[in-house]
Protein backbone atom coordinates (compact mmCIF):
# COMPACT_ATOMS: atom_id res chain seq x y z
CA UNK A 1 0.00 0.00 0.00
CA UNK A 2 1.37 3.53 -1.24
CA UNK A 3 1.82 6.06 0.86
CA UNK A 4 -0.23 9.63 -0.31
CA UNK A 5 2.45 12.80 -1.12
CA UNK A 6 1.70 15.27 1.46
CA UNK A 7 -0.02 18.61 -0.22
CA UNK A 8 0.38 21.98 1.02
CA UNK A 9 -1.99 21.74 4.15
CA UNK A 10 -2.92 25.70 4.16
CA UNK A 11 -3.87 25.83 0.57
CA UNK A 12 -5.64 22.28 1.10
CA UNK A 13 -7.79 23.43 3.91
CA UNK A 14 -8.92 26.78 1.79
CA UNK A 15 -9.52 24.40 -0.87
CA UNK A 16 -11.54 21.87 1.49
CA UNK A 17 -13.44 25.39 2.91
CA UNK A 18 -15.16 26.32 -0.81
CA UNK A 19 -15.90 22.80 -2.21
CA UNK A 20 -16.85 21.27 1.02
CA UNK A 21 -19.40 23.89 1.31
CA UNK A 22 -20.19 23.64 -2.26
CA UNK A 23 -21.10 20.43 -2.35
CA UNK A 24 -24.13 20.76 0.54
CA UNK A 25 -26.37 21.16 -2.10
CA UNK A 26 -26.07 17.64 -3.86
CA UNK A 27 -28.71 15.45 -1.68
CA UNK A 28 -27.91 12.07 -3.55
CA UNK A 29 -25.59 10.86 -1.01
CA UNK A 30 -25.83 7.36 0.96
CA UNK A 31 -24.21 4.40 1.60
CA UNK A 32 -26.15 1.24 1.66
CA UNK A 33 -26.40 -1.34 -0.29
CA UNK A 34 -22.70 -2.19 -1.01
CA UNK A 35 -20.76 -4.71 0.91
CA UNK A 36 -16.95 -4.00 -0.35
CA UNK A 37 -14.65 -6.18 2.52
CA UNK A 38 -11.62 -4.82 3.60
CA UNK A 39 -8.32 -6.53 1.85
CA UNK A 40 -5.37 -7.79 3.54
CA UNK A 41 -3.22 -5.39 4.55
CA UNK A 42 -5.55 -2.77 2.93
CA UNK A 43 -7.60 0.14 5.13
CA UNK A 44 -11.56 0.67 4.97
CA UNK A 45 -14.61 -0.92 4.47
CA UNK A 46 -18.72 0.12 3.78
CA UNK A 47 -20.07 -1.81 6.79
CA UNK A 48 -20.49 -0.60 10.66
CA UNK A 49 -20.53 2.80 12.15
CA UNK A 50 -17.88 5.34 11.23
CA UNK A 51 -18.28 15.23 6.71
CA UNK A 52 -21.79 14.73 5.85
CA UNK A 53 -23.91 12.47 7.63
CA UNK A 54 -26.51 10.19 5.83
CA UNK A 55 -28.55 7.33 6.98
CA UNK A 56 -28.89 4.06 5.40
CA UNK A 57 -32.68 2.68 4.90
CA UNK A 58 -32.16 0.80 8.29
CA UNK A 59 -31.53 4.06 10.11
CA UNK A 60 -28.09 3.71 10.07
CA UNK A 61 -25.51 6.59 10.02
CA UNK A 62 -23.13 7.12 8.23
CA UNK A 63 -19.96 9.70 7.58
CA UNK A 64 -18.69 10.13 4.28
CA UNK A 65 -16.59 12.72 3.04
CA UNK A 66 -18.25 14.98 0.84
CA UNK A 67 -16.43 17.26 -1.88
CA UNK A 68 -16.66 18.91 -5.27
CA UNK A 69 -13.54 18.31 -7.62
CA UNK A 70 -13.48 21.41 -8.71
CA UNK A 71 -16.69 23.75 -8.51
CA UNK A 72 -15.44 25.94 -11.75
CA UNK A 73 -18.12 24.80 -14.69
CA UNK A 74 -18.69 25.50 -17.81
CA UNK A 75 -22.61 25.54 -17.82
CA UNK A 76 -24.91 28.38 -16.30
CA UNK A 77 -27.73 26.39 -14.70
CA UNK A 78 -29.88 28.88 -12.99
CA UNK A 79 -30.45 26.84 -10.05
CA UNK A 80 -26.62 26.12 -9.14
CA UNK A 81 -24.19 28.22 -7.00
CA UNK A 82 -21.53 27.20 -8.87
CA UNK A 83 -23.18 28.39 -12.35
CA UNK A 84 -20.22 30.15 -14.43
CA UNK A 85 -21.86 33.28 -14.08
CA UNK A 86 -21.70 33.41 -10.41
CA UNK A 87 -19.66 35.50 -8.30
CA UNK A 88 -18.60 32.69 -6.05
CA UNK A 89 -15.30 31.52 -4.74
CA UNK A 90 -13.62 28.66 -6.99
CA UNK A 91 -10.83 26.15 -6.62
CA UNK A 92 -10.31 22.73 -8.21
CA UNK A 93 -8.48 20.09 -5.84
CA UNK A 94 -6.02 17.69 -7.82
CA UNK A 95 -7.52 13.94 -7.83
CA UNK A 96 -3.90 13.48 -5.67
CA UNK A 97 -5.25 15.65 -2.92
CA UNK A 98 -8.52 14.42 -2.39
CA UNK A 99 -7.08 10.57 -2.18
CA UNK A 100 -4.43 12.52 0.52
CA UNK A 101 -7.52 13.79 2.20
CA UNK A 102 -9.67 10.91 2.14
CA UNK A 103 -7.17 8.85 3.56
CA UNK A 104 -6.09 10.99 6.39
CA UNK A 105 -9.97 11.61 7.21
CA UNK A 106 -10.25 7.82 7.86
CA UNK A 107 -7.42 7.17 9.70
CA UNK A 108 -8.76 9.21 12.05
CA UNK A 109 -12.01 7.81 12.08
CA UNK A 110 -13.67 11.04 11.04
CA UNK A 111 -15.04 9.08 7.88
CA UNK A 112 -16.58 5.69 6.50
CA UNK A 113 -16.29 6.74 2.98
CA UNK A 114 -15.92 9.28 -0.06
CA UNK A 115 -18.78 10.78 -1.77
CA UNK A 116 -17.19 12.79 -4.99
CA UNK A 117 -18.95 14.91 -7.40
CA UNK A 118 -17.92 18.06 -9.79
CA UNK A 119 -18.24 20.80 -11.46
CA UNK A 120 -18.02 20.61 -15.37
CA UNK A 121 -14.18 21.87 -15.92
CA UNK A 122 -12.68 22.18 -20.11
CA UNK A 123 -14.87 18.91 -21.24
CA UNK A 124 -17.33 16.03 -19.36
CA UNK A 125 -14.69 13.42 -20.32
CA UNK A 126 -12.12 15.35 -18.55
CA UNK A 127 -13.80 15.76 -15.78
CA UNK A 128 -14.95 12.40 -15.66
CA UNK A 129 -11.80 11.33 -15.90
CA UNK A 130 -10.63 13.01 -13.34
CA UNK A 131 -12.71 11.75 -10.31
CA UNK A 132 -12.16 7.80 -11.66
CA UNK A 133 -8.35 8.75 -11.48
CA UNK A 134 -9.20 9.64 -7.46
CA UNK A 135 -11.33 5.96 -7.22
CA UNK A 136 -9.01 4.24 -8.83
CA UNK A 137 -6.05 5.29 -7.15
CA UNK A 138 -7.66 4.61 -3.84
CA UNK A 139 -8.08 1.32 -4.55
CA UNK A 140 -5.21 0.30 -6.47
CA UNK A 141 -2.47 2.31 -5.07
CA UNK A 142 -3.79 2.54 -1.26
CA UNK A 143 -5.98 -0.73 -1.34
CA UNK A 144 -8.81 1.55 0.20
CA UNK A 145 -12.21 -0.56 0.70
CA UNK A 146 -13.99 2.14 1.91
CA UNK A 147 -17.22 3.37 0.48
CA UNK A 148 -16.92 5.72 -2.88
CA UNK A 149 -19.81 7.05 -4.83
CA UNK A 150 -18.89 9.00 -7.93
CA UNK A 151 -21.22 11.25 -9.88
CA UNK A 152 -21.39 10.73 -13.45
CA UNK A 153 -20.91 13.88 -15.17
CA UNK A 154 -23.16 14.92 -18.01
CA UNK A 155 -22.13 13.96 -21.00
CA UNK A 156 -19.36 11.33 -20.36
CA UNK A 157 -18.58 8.69 -22.62
CA UNK A 158 -19.97 5.24 -22.26
CA UNK A 159 -16.38 3.78 -21.43
CA UNK A 160 -15.58 6.17 -19.10
CA UNK A 161 -18.87 5.31 -16.92
CA UNK A 162 -18.12 1.80 -17.27
CA UNK A 163 -14.70 2.58 -15.79
CA UNK A 164 -16.40 4.30 -12.61
CA UNK A 165 -18.45 1.47 -11.76
CA UNK A 166 -15.60 -0.49 -11.38
CA UNK A 167 -14.24 1.53 -8.82
CA UNK A 168 -17.12 3.15 -7.11
CA UNK A 169 -19.73 1.63 -4.80
CA UNK A 170 -22.50 3.60 -6.43
CA UNK A 171 -23.08 6.09 -9.52
CA UNK A 172 -25.79 9.25 -9.58
CA UNK A 173 -26.49 10.96 -12.74
CA UNK A 174 -28.54 13.91 -11.50
CA UNK A 175 -31.69 14.36 -13.93
CA UNK A 176 -32.60 17.81 -11.63
CA UNK A 177 -35.93 18.79 -12.58
CA UNK A 178 -39.12 16.51 -13.66
CA UNK A 179 -39.78 17.82 -16.93
CA UNK A 180 -37.64 18.79 -20.14
CA UNK A 181 -39.47 22.23 -19.95
CA UNK A 182 -38.33 22.91 -16.46
CA UNK A 183 -34.13 22.64 -17.89
CA UNK A 184 -35.65 24.67 -21.03
CA UNK A 185 -35.87 27.50 -18.21
CA UNK A 186 -33.40 26.91 -15.81
CA UNK A 187 -30.25 24.73 -17.47
CA UNK A 188 -30.68 24.94 -21.29
CA UNK A 189 -27.67 23.58 -21.90
CA UNK A 190 -28.93 19.54 -20.33
CA UNK A 191 -31.29 17.56 -20.82
CA UNK A 192 -33.61 14.64 -19.77
CA UNK A 193 -32.04 12.38 -22.39
CA UNK A 194 -29.15 13.28 -21.77
CA UNK A 195 -29.14 12.19 -17.97
CA UNK A 196 -31.15 8.93 -18.54
CA UNK A 197 -29.01 7.77 -20.93
CA UNK A 198 -26.29 7.74 -18.63
CA UNK A 199 -28.61 5.89 -16.13
CA UNK A 200 -29.60 3.23 -19.23
CA UNK A 201 -25.77 2.58 -19.28
CA UNK A 202 -24.92 1.87 -15.68
CA UNK A 203 -28.35 -0.07 -15.60
CA UNK A 204 -27.06 -2.64 -18.82
CA UNK A 205 -23.87 -2.42 -17.49
CA UNK A 206 -24.56 -3.78 -14.16
CA UNK A 207 -26.81 -6.46 -15.81
CA UNK A 208 -23.97 -7.65 -18.00
CA UNK A 209 -21.94 -7.89 -14.97
CA UNK A 210 -24.47 -9.71 -12.95
CA UNK A 211 -24.98 -12.21 -16.06
CA UNK A 212 -21.42 -12.55 -16.43
CA UNK A 213 -20.53 -13.49 -13.07
CA UNK A 214 -22.72 -16.83 -13.09
CA UNK A 215 -20.61 -17.81 -15.25
CA UNK A 216 -17.27 -16.93 -13.84
CA UNK A 217 -15.29 -18.32 -10.35
CA UNK A 218 -13.82 -14.38 -9.94
CA UNK A 219 -16.53 -12.03 -9.44
CA UNK A 220 -16.27 -8.23 -11.09
CA UNK A 221 -18.35 -5.84 -9.13
CA UNK A 222 -19.89 -2.95 -10.50
CA UNK A 223 -21.08 -0.49 -8.79
CA UNK A 224 -22.46 -3.15 -6.16
CA UNK A 225 -24.59 -0.34 -4.05
CA UNK A 226 -26.34 0.86 -7.86
CA UNK A 227 -27.00 4.52 -8.54
CA UNK A 228 -29.28 7.13 -7.30
CA UNK A 229 -30.21 10.32 -8.95
CA UNK A 230 -31.62 13.84 -7.63
CA UNK A 231 -34.48 16.43 -8.19
CA UNK A 232 -34.57 19.86 -7.36
CA UNK A 233 -38.10 20.20 -5.41
CA UNK A 234 -39.34 24.06 -6.01
CA UNK A 235 -37.53 25.58 -7.86
CA UNK A 236 -40.47 25.46 -10.85
CA UNK A 237 -43.87 25.16 -10.62
CA UNK A 238 -43.92 21.33 -11.56
CA UNK A 239 -46.34 19.46 -8.76
CA UNK A 240 -45.63 16.48 -6.99
CA UNK A 241 -47.38 15.06 -9.17
CA UNK A 242 -45.07 15.83 -12.42
CA UNK A 243 -42.40 14.72 -9.98
CA UNK A 244 -43.84 11.55 -8.50
CA UNK A 245 -44.49 10.64 -11.93
CA UNK A 246 -41.05 11.41 -13.47
CA UNK A 247 -39.36 9.09 -10.49
CA UNK A 248 -41.33 6.10 -10.97
CA UNK A 249 -40.75 5.74 -14.48
CA UNK A 250 -36.68 6.17 -13.80
CA UNK A 251 -37.18 3.52 -11.46
CA UNK A 252 -38.84 1.34 -13.41
CA UNK A 253 -36.83 1.90 -16.36
CA UNK A 254 -33.55 2.75 -15.12
CA UNK A 255 -33.69 0.39 -11.75
CA UNK A 256 -32.72 2.94 -9.47
CA UNK A 257 -32.07 2.49 -5.93
CA UNK A 258 -32.99 5.96 -4.89
CA UNK A 259 -34.36 9.05 -6.06
CA UNK A 260 -33.47 12.03 -3.90
CA UNK A 261 -35.55 15.13 -2.91
CA UNK A 262 -33.80 18.15 -2.85
CA UNK A 263 -36.15 21.08 -1.36
CA UNK A 264 -34.93 23.98 -3.80
CA UNK A 265 -31.93 26.26 -1.60
CA UNK A 266 -32.03 30.36 -2.72
CA UNK A 267 -28.21 30.84 -3.70
CA UNK A 268 -26.89 34.56 -4.05
CA UNK A 269 -27.67 36.67 -6.74
CA UNK A 270 -29.93 34.35 -8.09
CA UNK A 271 -31.52 35.09 -11.37
CA UNK A 272 -35.64 36.57 -11.06
CA UNK A 273 -37.11 33.68 -12.66
CA UNK A 274 -36.04 31.73 -9.41
CA UNK A 275 -38.40 31.82 -6.01
CA UNK A 276 -37.12 33.78 -3.66
CA UNK A 277 -38.09 31.66 -0.61
CA UNK A 278 -37.05 28.05 0.26
CA UNK A 279 -40.00 25.56 -0.31
CA UNK A 280 -41.38 23.94 2.77
CA UNK A 281 -39.53 21.33 4.07
CA UNK A 282 -42.74 19.24 4.95
CA UNK A 283 -42.91 19.17 1.22
CA UNK A 284 -39.85 17.60 0.67
CA UNK A 285 -40.51 15.01 3.06
CA UNK A 286 -44.35 13.76 1.91
CA UNK A 287 -42.49 13.30 -0.90
CA UNK A 288 -40.10 11.17 0.22
CA UNK A 289 -42.97 9.29 2.17
CA UNK A 290 -45.06 9.02 -1.01
CA UNK A 291 -42.06 7.64 -2.83
CA UNK A 292 -41.53 5.04 -0.26
CA UNK A 293 -45.49 3.71 -0.70
CA UNK A 294 -44.41 3.88 -4.54
CA UNK A 295 -41.45 1.44 -4.26
CA UNK A 296 -42.51 -0.75 -1.64
CA UNK A 297 -46.35 -0.51 -0.67
CA UNK A 298 -47.64 -1.36 -4.64
CA UNK A 299 -48.96 2.16 -4.69
CA UNK A 300 -48.75 4.22 -7.94
CA UNK A 301 -47.61 7.53 -8.43
CA UNK A 302 -50.73 8.82 -9.94
CA UNK A 303 -53.13 7.10 -7.09
CA UNK A 304 -51.69 9.81 -4.77
CA UNK A 305 -52.54 13.17 -6.04
CA UNK A 306 -55.96 13.89 -8.22
CA UNK A 307 -56.12 16.40 -10.79
CA UNK A 308 -57.64 18.96 -8.80
CA UNK A 309 -54.68 18.65 -5.80
CA UNK A 310 -51.97 17.51 -7.97
CA UNK A 311 -49.75 18.40 -4.72
CA UNK A 312 -49.35 16.09 -2.16
CA UNK A 313 -51.03 17.48 1.32
CA UNK A 314 -49.18 19.15 3.61
CA UNK A 315 -51.07 18.24 6.93
CA UNK A 316 -51.61 14.87 6.36
CA UNK A 317 -49.13 11.86 5.36
CA UNK A 318 -49.70 10.55 2.06
CA UNK A 319 -51.22 6.89 2.78
CA UNK A 320 -53.81 8.31 5.33
CA UNK A 321 -54.71 11.23 2.46
CA UNK A 322 -55.17 8.26 0.19
CA UNK A 323 -57.33 6.73 3.12
CA UNK A 324 -59.58 9.74 3.54
CA UNK A 325 -59.78 9.83 -0.46
CA UNK A 326 -61.10 6.32 -0.33
CA UNK A 327 -63.28 5.18 2.75
CA UNK A 328 -65.27 3.28 0.55
CA UNK A 329 -61.90 0.53 0.66
CA UNK A 330 -62.34 0.26 4.45
CA UNK A 331 -62.55 -1.51 6.79
CA UNK A 332 -59.95 -4.19 5.98
CA UNK A 333 -60.95 -7.11 7.82
CA UNK A 334 -56.99 -8.02 8.92
CA UNK A 335 -58.22 -11.85 9.61
CA UNK A 336 -59.23 -12.13 5.67
CA UNK A 337 -57.33 -9.71 3.73
CA UNK A 338 -54.86 -9.61 0.95
CA UNK A 339 -51.46 -8.26 1.18
CA UNK A 340 -51.84 -5.73 -1.56
CA UNK A 341 -54.87 -4.44 1.06
CA UNK A 342 -53.29 -4.57 4.33
CA UNK A 343 -50.28 -2.33 3.05
CA UNK A 344 -52.88 0.34 1.80
CA UNK A 345 -53.91 0.29 6.09
CA UNK A 346 -52.44 3.95 7.88
CA UNK A 347 -50.18 2.80 10.33
CA UNK A 348 -49.16 -1.04 8.76
CA UNK A 349 -46.07 -0.87 7.35
CA UNK A 350 -44.02 -3.72 5.15
CA UNK A 351 -42.57 -5.88 8.08
CA UNK A 352 -45.82 -5.56 9.81
CA UNK A 353 -48.24 -6.79 7.20
CA UNK A 354 -46.01 -9.78 6.59
CA UNK A 355 -45.83 -10.86 10.61
CA UNK A 356 -49.55 -10.17 10.82
CA UNK A 357 -50.12 -12.34 7.85
CA UNK A 358 -47.81 -15.08 9.37
CA UNK A 359 -49.62 -14.55 12.70
CA UNK A 360 -52.90 -15.68 10.99
CA UNK A 361 -52.19 -18.60 10.18
CA UNK A 362 -52.47 -20.13 13.75
CA UNK A 363 -55.69 -17.89 15.13
CA UNK A 364 -57.56 -15.27 14.11
CA UNK A 365 -56.39 -12.11 15.57
CA UNK A 366 -57.44 -9.65 18.29
CA UNK A 367 -56.46 -6.14 18.85
CA UNK A 368 -53.94 -7.16 21.58
CA UNK A 369 -52.56 -9.33 18.63
CA UNK A 370 -51.92 -6.06 16.41
CA UNK A 371 -50.65 -3.94 19.53
CA UNK A 372 -47.75 -6.74 19.93
CA UNK A 373 -46.67 -6.08 16.41
CA UNK A 374 -46.18 -2.53 17.16
CA UNK A 375 -48.47 -1.00 14.70
CA UNK A 376 -49.55 2.47 15.15
CA UNK A 377 -52.85 1.52 16.50
CA UNK A 378 -54.07 5.02 16.59
CA UNK A 379 -53.79 5.57 13.13
CA UNK A 380 -54.75 2.04 12.23
CA UNK A 381 -58.03 1.18 14.57
CA UNK A 382 -60.45 3.71 12.36
CA UNK A 383 -59.79 1.43 8.90
CA UNK A 384 -59.10 -2.56 10.14
CA UNK A 385 -62.11 -5.21 11.65
CA UNK A 386 -60.35 -7.75 14.11
CA UNK A 387 -61.71 -10.55 15.97
CA UNK A 388 -62.61 -8.35 18.57
CA UNK A 389 -62.82 -5.32 16.87
CA UNK A 390 -65.04 -3.41 14.30
CA UNK A 391 -64.85 0.29 13.99
CA UNK A 392 -68.15 2.78 13.55
CA UNK A 393 -69.30 2.86 10.13
CA UNK A 394 -70.11 6.08 10.71
CA UNK A 395 -66.52 7.04 11.99
CA UNK A 396 -64.95 6.74 8.28
CA UNK A 397 -67.77 9.09 7.05
CA UNK A 398 -66.97 11.55 9.46
CA UNK A 399 -65.34 15.08 8.47
CA UNK A 400 -63.72 14.59 12.15
CA UNK A 401 -61.17 11.67 10.84
CA UNK A 402 -58.75 13.73 9.35
CA UNK A 403 -58.03 15.72 12.15
CA UNK A 404 -57.71 12.66 14.35
CA UNK A 405 -55.14 11.14 12.17
CA UNK A 406 -53.00 14.63 11.75
CA UNK A 407 -51.55 14.61 15.05
CA UNK A 408 -49.70 11.56 13.79
CA UNK A 409 -48.41 13.11 10.56
CA UNK A 410 -46.88 16.34 12.24
CA UNK A 411 -43.53 17.52 10.40
CA UNK A 412 -41.01 14.92 10.63
CA UNK A 413 -36.83 15.97 11.04
CA UNK A 414 -35.20 14.69 8.78
CA UNK A 415 -34.18 11.96 10.83
CA UNK A 416 -37.35 11.22 12.27
CA UNK A 417 -38.58 10.27 8.25
CA UNK A 418 -35.91 7.97 7.72
CA UNK A 419 -36.93 6.60 11.25
CA UNK A 420 -40.13 6.03 10.16
CA UNK A 421 -39.02 4.65 6.46
CA UNK A 422 -36.69 2.08 8.25
CA UNK A 423 -39.75 0.97 10.37
CA UNK A 424 -41.80 0.74 7.55
CA UNK A 425 -44.75 2.19 9.51
CA UNK A 426 -46.28 4.46 6.98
Amino acid sequence: MQQASTPNFQVLKEKLKILADAAKYDASCASSGSNRARAAGGMGNTEGMGICHSYTPDGRCVSLLKLLLTNHCIYDCKFCINRVSSDTPRAGFQPSEVVWLTLEFYRRNYIEGLFLSSGIAGSSDATMEKLIRVARDLRLKHRFGGYIHLKVVAGASQELIHEAGLWADRLSANIELPVQGDLDQLAPAKTIAAATQSMSQIDERSSEVREDNKKMRVQTKFAPAGQTTQMIVGATPSTDAAILGASEKLYQDHKLRRVYYSAYSPIPHADAVLPSEKPSLVRENRLYQADWLVRFYDFKAHELTTAEAPNLALDLDPKSAWALGHRAFFPVDINTADREALLRVPGFGVRNVDRLIEARRFRRLRVEDIRRLRVAWNRARFFVITADHNPDALLLDHDLLGNRLKPAAEQLSLFDLRQTAASGEL
